[in-house]
């Protein structure tokens, strides 16, 4: 891809990385598609998507499909969302959070889940024709089975959300989440900025301890 932008290679296939504005909205697409296939009673599907707006037709219409087939859908826009959830028919299975809270949040993941695996990509590009076509932009597919499970659980925490975040209904209104009865609050941000504040002093205790060591 450095290649490309410098000048240097044409490349017209990559192995693994989705790149627009030659193919990242194709490889979202099939994997939607594979995911609608994949999809049974007996082994449901699901996506998972975290991003910062929601515009593109034809991912919109993926998702309507999507959901169509019976596949849940949980997305977690952050701004702009063009996308209509709940509408009888159309949208049933599919729910939009947004979460506003004192950082400004630009990660994006992609997750597909079927046959009790999952296919997860992280990129800089939201889904918008300004990111698709416009615009050079990256997804990577994540290998590593400690970043897919630390992605997976940032993805359960934002849907887990009641503090800071808003949910979009059938007429295109935004409510915002409140504890339910027996609920505890839960804040997206704050548990991750607690998680890595951690992980930062374990660190910090580890070097310590190796340098008394020496």
């Amino acid at each position: 891809m450095f290649n490309y932008l410098t000048g240097y290679g044409r490349p017209t296939h990559y192995r693994k990385v989705l790149i627009a504005p030659n193919q990242l909205r194709d490889g979202i697409l099939e994997q939607i598609d594979r995911t609608i296939a994949a999809h049974s009673e007996q082994a449901p599907a699901r996506i998972e998507m975290k991003m910062n707006s929601l515009v593109d037709g034809r991912c919109i219409r993926a998702l309507y499909r999507a959901s169509q087939a019976g596949v849940q859908v949980d997305l977690n826009v952050r701004g702009i969302c063009c996308l209509r959830p709940g509408v009888a028919g159309v949208s049933d299975n599919i729910r939009v959070v947004s979460i506003v809270g004192r950082l400004l949040e630009h990660s994006r993941v992609y997750a597909f889940e079927r046959d009790g695996e999952h296919t997860i990509y992280i990129s800089s590009a939201d889904l918008m024709p300004r990111n698709l076509d416009h615009r050079v932009e990256l997804a990577v597919p994540i290998a590593s089975e400690d970043a897919r499970a630390e992605l997976l659980d940032t993805l359960d925490r934002a849907f887990a959300d009641n503090q800071n975040s808003w949910e979009l209904d059938d007429e295109g209104r935004w409510s915002r989440r409140v504890p339910g009865p027996g609920e505890r609050p839960r804040s997206l941000q704050l548990e991750l900025a607690e998680r890595y504040a951690a992980r930062a002093a374990e660190h910090g205790r580890a070097r310590e301890a190796a340098a008394s060591l020496r």
